[in-house]
């Protein structure tokens, strides 16, 4: 464990300590004993009292193809397993923001079959958000500007959005004394934690920030990942990679500054940011200079905050697990140049419960 740093493992558990038993003296334990009995008797008392009152009926179930929603209207999707949630971004010929589009502008395909909205809706939502930034040892002149780029995204995303920080090198770090903050000095702080050094672990950096998201608050969840090079220490393959970021709706971001690559390095390195970010319906970027990233992490604040979100509950009804292909199509409004849509291109679909068995049938 680094000395200054708690390790981020998979499951991003904390350690948690438990203070020692305290035994009581006899004397102590009479009085206990009787304060015991008089608490039971108030529990019992207010036991009967609240027996006879009305036993308040629970809220029926949405109906069936519709999402519920939690809290102010608009301002949640709670949804059950079965929809599938789509963060859309729309754009035109000049790669300029479609606003004003309505749900009929929309089409979406599941394995190439026309599915039915349940949910449109386009609003600037609070996100949990994650910053996962290389700390392998060539990031050591660009952390500076890369830090100051990460905050400049936070700041200009929605004030209720929250956020973690992921360093990693040859391994990964949750760098921060709780799991989510909104508070700029403290995000300050975990970015500049510990020295650039090692290696670069990309793909088990990000798996352990999709498990770490899914204790965020907000519906939506997004991942930036900046990192100079390729990944040279990981455990886990760009295939599991991809599979854990098709199991869930997170939109990743990846920027790769890959100028001090060599030719093939930057190649692969560039293929595997574009995958990820691809899977996700998020963007990869690769800018010439570390000074781009500033105006780089603007654009997606603008991006994350300017999306559609559609979701649907699909015909293919079969809790299978397998990989379904998803496509959005845009029917532009009259007078309106060619539209198109970015989102990611398919998720697996959950799994059956296994059955259970029982033992000694008696035969």
């Amino acid at each position: 464990m680094h000395p200054r740093d708690s390790r981020l493992l998979a499951s991003f558990q904390r350690r948690v300590t438990t203070l020692p038993a305290i035994s009581l003296r006899p004397r102590v334990l009479c009085w206990v004993q009787t304060l015991s009995i008089l608490l039971c008797a108030v529990v019992l008392l207010a036991s009967s009292a609240s027996a006879q009152l009305p036993v308040p009926s629970p809220p029926p179930p949405p109906p069936p193809g519709q999402a519920s929603n939690s809290g102010k209207q608009g301002s949640s999707i709670k949804v059950d397993v079965n929809l599938v949630v789509l963060h859309t971004t729309v754009l035109d010929d000049r790669q300029r923001f479609a606003d004003g589009l309505k749900q009929e502008n929309f089409r979406v395909f599941e394995d190439k079959v026309e599915q039915k909205l349940s949910v449109f809706k386009r609003e600037d939502v609070p996100v949990s958000m994650g910053l996962v930034i290389d700390n392998s040892g060539s990031m050591r002149e660009k952390r500076p500007r890369v830090n100051e780029a990460a905050l400049t995204l936070v700041q200009a995303s929605n004030p209720r959005d929250e956020a973690f920080v992921v360093n990693f090198n040859d391994d990964f770090y949750l760098d921060l004394d709780k799991d989510f903050t909104s508070s700029i000095p403290e995000l300050k702080e975990a970015l500049e934690r510990i020295d650039s050094r090692g290696s670069t672990a990309l793909r088990d950096a990000i798996i352990g920030s999709l498990d770490h998201l899914k204790k965020g608050s907000k519906d939506k969840k997004v991942l930036l990942v900046v990192t100079d090079g390729e990944d040279n220490a990981s455990h886990n393959s760009l295939e599991k990679t991809l599979r854990e970021i098709q199991k869930t709706d997170t939109v990743i971001y990846t920027i790769g500054l890959l100028g001090s690559e060599g030719k093939k390095e930057a190649k692969r390195a560039k293929k595997v940011l574009q995958e990820i970010a691809a899977a996700s319906g998020g963007v990869a970027y690769f800018p010439e200079n570390v000074e781009d990233v500033h105006s780089i992490c603007e654009q997606v604040a603008h991006d994350i905050r300017n999306q559609y979100t559609l979701a649907y509950y699909p015909s293919n009804a079969n809790r299978d697990g397998s990989f379904r292909a998803v496509s959005v199509e845009v029917i532009p409004p009259r007078g309106r140049g060619k539209l198109m849509a970015r989102t990611r291109n398919g998720y697996y679909a959950p799994s059956a419960p296994a059955a259970s068995t029982t033992s000694g049938s008696g035969n």
